[in-house]
């Protein structure tokens, strides 16, 4: 007989899905109309769990999972994972990081160069026919240079240092915070979040910390000032949203662009209608190279579990 594994949040690249259906049973909690009672009658029997970093998985449920040998998060978040409790199982927990690192990086300077440049908000003017009806080029206001500028970036992990490479290719001076210096690094660091700020033209939030909430509040936005842009690829939750739009509104800082939000997928109304921002549907990672890499990653985890190996992936064991 197969390994039963269940499946909590739906892979988007086919072969993938086949090779899990070719190799286990497969039980797709997601489109089951009574999860609860498929975790009653046959949880017991689940060997493997595939979720991904946003849906995670309860103690409850885990607790409903007796033979649980692995759980696969086809992601980089584990917060929403009760780490502490599968320490005590001693039930690895892997993780596909290092898959999305260039992409997220990507998407960081994208929004970055959107925001500088308003390039949202001129497409909307074309598109909407505006440009016929108002073609002198003052109707467009003068966008900011992205070339050049001093990139704070709050995180210098793998993503923030693939951030620091790109931006430095543009010319920008890269400064830094984290929780203590990087000795292999020499660009500038700034210990002090409020001084990063101050001291920098465009902060780039880059930082895992799943702990953090609300760093980025009224303080820090009026520190980057009225020509600082903030790009966020990192946490929704790192940035207190309420302080942010009101700082919008009143011009306190010149634009975002973020990919990530506090309440996902509801996004501020605030921001929503906002010419100054430049808006993703959290899809950092969301090309078929990175999501085949971290599906991968995710199949590899499970073989590796269900083999009775320590996973290469795990964080907990």
């Amino acid at each position: 007989m197969k390994p039963q594994v269940l499946q909590l949040n739906p892979i988007l690249i086919p072969a993938i899905n086949d090779e899990l259906a070719s190799l286990y049973q497969m039980h797709k909690l997601f489109e089951m109309t009574d999860p609860q009672a498929f975790l009653r009658e046959q949880g017991a029997a689940v060997e493997a769990v595939i979720t991904g970093g946003h849906t995670g998985i309860s103690r409850d449920m885990l607790a409903q999972l007796p033979k649980l040998k692995v759980v696969a998060v086809n992601g980089v978040g584990t917060d929403a994972v009760d780490l502490a409790y599968c320490r005590e199982r001693k039930l690895p927990v892997t993780a596909t990081i290092g898959a999305l690192t260039e992409d997220v990086a990507d998407l960081a300077i994208g929004l970055l160069i959107a925001a500088c440049r308003n390039l949202c908000a001129v497409d909307r003017f074309v598109r909407d026919g505006q440009w016929e009806q108002h073609p002198s080029p003052s109707a467009i206001p003068l966008a900011r240079r992205f070339s050049g500028m001093r990139v704070g970036i709050v995180g210098m992990g793998r993503v923030g240092r693939a951030v620091a490479v790109r931006a430095a290719a543009f010319g920008c001076q890269i400064l830094y915070t984290d929780l203590q210096r990087m000795g292999d690094l020499e660009h500038e660091f700034v210990p002090d979040l409020i001084d990063l700020a101050r001291a920098s033209d465009a902060l780039v939030l880059c930082a895992a910390a799943d702990k953090a909430e609300g760093i980025i509040d009224a303080a820090v936005l009026d520190a980057l000032g009225p020509r600082g842009f903030l790009v966020n690829v990192a946490r929704g939750r790192l940035v207190n949203e309420a302080d942010l739009t009101e700082a919008l509104a009143a011009g306190r800082i010149a634009g975002v662009g973020l990919d990530v939000f506090v309440d996902e997928p509801r996004v501020p109304a605030a921001l929503r209608q906002s010419e100054r921002a430049t808006l993703q549907a959290h899809r950092a990672s969301a090309t078929w190279e990175t999501r085949e890499a971290m599906a991968r990653m995710v199949l590899d985890s499970v073989a590796q579990g269900l083999a009775g190996k320590r996973p290469t992936m795990s964080l907990t064991t």
